[in-house]
């Protein structure tokens, strides 16, 4: 049986792979977990449960909530908010544990279980890993021992998370973002409120799309995944820039006010360029993965900004950043870290401060992503594969080998198997588009034929 959590909590298919009685196990097993490593030594215990708006994140809530409960956790029940906003919330209100249910990008059908530390970060891969072995200890019928009478955890609803969160975000800015129009795409997800209040209250004329959801609609052709409505309406509606979050607004892309993409690497660029610059961005370093494109690379050379790169997931970054006190980190995928504001990817904070560099600067969005020129890059994801061979198959192994030695220094390969999906990502860079499709399409056959 393979690691039920990915690089990104526990996800599948809600009551068919994630299940109630799963989330139910899986959170009294963290309740359990973190009782024996003395999170909860002294006091009574406290966690934050938030969700986004999937139909399925009903059942599951109240399973993750009776689960924690039951095993002496007190709780408190923060509704739809981001997943930020359960880690941040998770820090500022000193809970031992945070719980966010969302399967981000993914289709409505998928469901997710995130669980956050004390001080809202991540929870350790070796935390993860107890906890995944505790459940499975105990689904195999060993009993749990169970607190009784006032031992059990108490549920309240705490209603003020939201106005404490979107406080936060516009407390954090650096300059507010009077005068600019703004379109928001709420994906129909877990900033569906949050994203637009906190765009208004910083000053920006808003104007929504995204941002009815009904628990069926999340990420269903609007939000990070499909901007083709955002773009239109920036233009339709003469608006200096857009942004896009996903379903849990972890993540953000832009549009500049001609309608074109501006990517999370761009994102970054401009980010770091403006931290630097006000003597914010420390070590002088930006943390970025090896999926970034190479033309961030160059940008952060040109700029004299060091850049050191992990392996891709949002996690690996925050932990190279807590490590060597990074500012800012990120993902071309739009997941954005600002260490000092948030412990994860914030979708509407990144946002907000890319709104700001462009009302503190004066510069449309398009000069100031222009700092970075983006080389072709073809990603092709190839599904109903085996993820697990890739580094271990020999006739993979030599087909990389081969494209390599095609692209030479002006361009890579990047295969990797998907943490939350059943399948391999290929990503060729090369300086001409056709050369980087034609060799990332080799590829995709290649692993279709090795890993199939």
């Amino acid at each position: 049986m393979g690691r039920l959590f990915g690089t990104d909590g526990v996800r599948g298919v809600a009551n068919a792979d994630l299940t109630a009685e799963l989330a139910l196990g899986l959170s009294v097993a963290a309740a359990h977990v973190l009782a024996e490593v003395g999170t909860f030594e002294g006091h009574r215990p406290v966690a934050v449960v938030g969700r986004d708006p999937r139909a399925s994140g009903e059942f599951l809530e109240a399973a993750v909530v009776a689960g924690l409960a039951s095993a002496g956790v007190d709780v408190l029940r923060v509704g739809v908010l981001p997943t930020p906003a359960v880690a941040y919330l998770t820090g500022s209100l000193g809970a031992d544990l945070g719980v966010m249910l969302s399967a981000s990008h993914n289709p409505m059908p998928d469901n997710g279980i995130k669980f956050f530390a004390r001080g809202g970060h991540k929870l350790a891969d070796e935390l993860e890993d107890r906890i995944e072995k505790t459940y499975r200890a105990h689904s195999s019928g060993e009993p749990w021992e169970r607190p009784t009478g006032a031992g059990v955890g108490r549920v309240t609803v705490y209603d003020e998370g939201f106005d404490n969160y979107v406080a936060h975000l516009v407390g954090v800015l650096p300059n507010r973002l009077d005068g600019l129009k703004i379109v928001i795409d709420g994906a129909h997800g877990a900033a569906a409120r949050v994203s637009p209040e906190a765009f208004a209250r910083a000053g920006a004329d808003v104007i929504t799309l995204g941002t009815d959801p009904d628990g069926l609609n999340i990420n269903d052709g609007c939000g990070s995944t499909h901007l083709q409505l955002l773009r239109a309406a920036v233009v339709e509606h003469g608006a200096d820039l857009g942004v896009a979050h996903d379903g849990d607004a972890d993540r953000c892309l832009a549009v500049d006010h001609e309608g074109n993409e501006v990517d999370g690497d761009q994102i970054l660029a401009v980010l770091a360029v403006g931290m630097r610059d006000e003597g914010m961005l420390r070590k002088n370093t930006a943390v970025a993965t090896v999926m970034s494109n190479l033309g961030f690379k160059l940008a952060m050379e040109r700029e004299g900004i060091d850049l050191v790169q992990t392996a891709v997931g949002d996690r690996y970054v925050l932990e190279e950043m807590k490590a060597h006190g990074f500012a800012l980190g990120g993902e071309q995928s739009g997941h954005v870290i600002v260490l000092d504001h948030a412990t994860t990817g914030d979708g509407t904070l990144t946002g907000l401060m890319l709104g700001a560099r462009v009302a503190a600067t004066g510069r449309t969005l398009a000069e100031l992503a222009g700092v970075m020129e983006r080389l072709p890059q073809i990603l092709i994801n190839v599904p109903d594969v085996d993820r697990s061979r890739v580094t271990s198959s020999h006739e993979l192994t030599a087909a990389v080998a081969e494209a390599e030695h095609e692209l030479g220094a002006t361009g890579r390969v990047l295969l990797r198997p998907s943490g939350t999906e059943p399948l391999v990502r290929v990503m060729v860079e090369a300086a001409d588009i056709e050369q980087a499709r034609a060799v990332a399409e080799r590829l995709a056959d290649a692993v279709k034929s090795a890993l199939g």
